[in-house]
């Protein structure tokens, strides 16, 4: 009855004497009988479920009883209200004189409400979550977790899905690091799980340039010992003191990457991180081992190859291609290995004079890249420059204007940009035939064309060999 009861009426009964809850459920059912006619009798509104049943609480003191009532019906509010009235009818309960008086007649409907609408403020309350997250941070959610997503395995260890067929692999201790190079985009990533190296992780760096980054602790140090003995390291790098590369920002972990020091600079010494601390990861670089550029290892979400895998020693035929294209002298050493001629700032100023008196920085319009790098870029023009194949200049443009200049010219060779190199630009050089780009800085690529290579002003000598 109560699920579909819509009115409670509640009373209040008093009786000059001692009465139990029977004697006044006997005296509602006996007084009112016969009183509102057959329709509206009590004993039928029981049998046909419109009325429930009656509840009674009474108790007794000092020789007088008093209690209370509720009936439950689903009867409309004229019958209810006049079934109410018939109860004040009743005088007598038992042997005592008695009097009934209605107190309320309650609307459930009206309760549910008054109890649903209280709910619905408390959820309003507590109920939502008031953070809004704006469309870059949805972005950048998104886009995390497909990174993370990404993670493989190599040989049962942790990896990032482009150490199978990357050049340059990035060599960290656990899967914790893996996923957070992941999350900055660093795909070529592999743990070693341990200070015990594995015969895979041994057998992969003889095959490819290999940065290690590890700890700054203790167990990064052992780790390193381990693969001193048992790879072959081209550059190592270590987390700031006593922090794991897991803990580091996007910030420190390209700063780390940027700082590493080729492996035969610290081979020697027993504490490899501070001899890294001290030369802030500009030591010198053996002969045997070229200098990378900054980003040399950590291969980015998007991009084919990293940087530095076309100028891997160990691929004498497209390091050749790279010199060619970007002036740093490869000769054949006996064991075949190739070093790179010193290439610093001071070679202009120290380079001999020609037969006129003239020395590089002052011989007239430029003749080759690594002049017009020197004019367009290293003078901050803000301009583009394209170049066909004899280094000859077709056309001199604003830097903003080089994407329309490329569009509209043909036989471009060689592009010499004095600002941040676009995806938009690169695709649009791979469209037209480009086949060098020298830009100040390189931008964030989703793809990068295998027919482009790519560069940054400071990867590119500033005088020719």
């Amino acid at each position: 009855m109560d699920d579909t009861a819509k009115y409670r009426i509640r009373a209040h009964v008093t009786a000059d004497g001692v009465v139990e809850r029977s004697d006044v459920v006997g005296a509602i059912f006996g007084q009112t009988e016969g009183l509102l006619g057959n329709e509206l009798d009590l004993r039928d509104l029981r049998q046909s479920q419109k009325v429930g049943r009656i509840d009674v609480e009474i108790s007794s003191t000092s020789g007088t009883s008093h209690g209370s009532l509720t009936i439950a019906t689903s009867l409309d509010k004229v019958e209810t209200a006049t079934l109410a009235a018939s109860l004040e009818t009743i005088d007598r309960v038992g042997p005592c004189r008695a009097t009934f008086e209605i107190a309320e007649i309650e609307d459930v409907r009206a309760a549910t409400r008054k109890d649903v609408v209280e709910r619905a403020k408390e959820l309003l309350r507590t109920g939502f979550d008031d953070s809004v997250m704006s469309s870059e941070e949805i972005l950048a959610e998104v886009r995390e977790y497909v990174r993370v997503e990404d993670i493989t395995e190599y040989e049962g260890l942790p990896a990032g899905p482009r150490v199978t067929d990357s050049d340059a692999i990035i060599i960290v201790e656990g899967r914790s690091d893996v996923l957070t190079l992941l999350k900055y985009g660093v795909k070529n990533a592999i743990a070693v799980e341990g200070t015990s190296v594995p015969d895979a992780v041994a057998e992969l760096t003889r095959h490819r340039t290999v940065t290690v980054f590890l700890d700054g602790d203790r167990g990064g140090d052992l780790i390193f010992e381990e693969l001193a003995q048992v790879a072959d390291i081209d550059y190592v790098t270590f987390a700031p003191e006593g922090a794991s590369v897991e803990d580091l920002d996007h910030t420190q972990l390209f700063t780390a990457l940027r700082n590493k020091v080729p492996f035969q600079a610290v081979s020697s010494t027993n504490d490899p991180r501070n001899a890294i601390a001290a030369t802030d990861g500009s030591a010198t670089p053996a002969p045997a081992r070229p200098e990378p550029a900054a980003n040399e290892g950590a291969e980015t979400e998007g991009s084919e190859h990293a940087p530095a895998s076309e100028a891997d020693p160990r691929r004498p035929q497209e390091a050749s291609t790279v010199a060619a294209k970007t002036g740093s002298t490869v000769q054949g050493g006996p064991d075949g290995t190739r070093s790179p001629s010193p290439k610093t700032s001071a070679n202009v100023a120290d380079a001999p004079p020609d037969e006129d008196g003239r020395r590089d920085d002052d011989r007239g319009d430029p003749e080759n890249v690594y002049e017009h790098t020197t004019e367009i870029i290293r003078a901050e023009t803000d301009r583009a420059r394209l170049l066909d194949e004899e280094a000859a200049v077709i056309d001199d443009v604003e830097a903003n204007d080089v994407v329309s200049a490329l569009e509209g010219t043909e036989d471009v060779s060689t592009v010499i940009l004095d600002g941040i190199l676009s995806q938009q630009t690169l695709d649009i050089a791979a469209q037209t035939g480009v086949d060098c780009i020298v830009a100040r800085a390189l931008g964030q690529f989703t793809k990068q064309p295998t027919g482009v290579r790519v560069y940054a002003a400071d990867d590119v000598a500033e005088t020719p060999p």
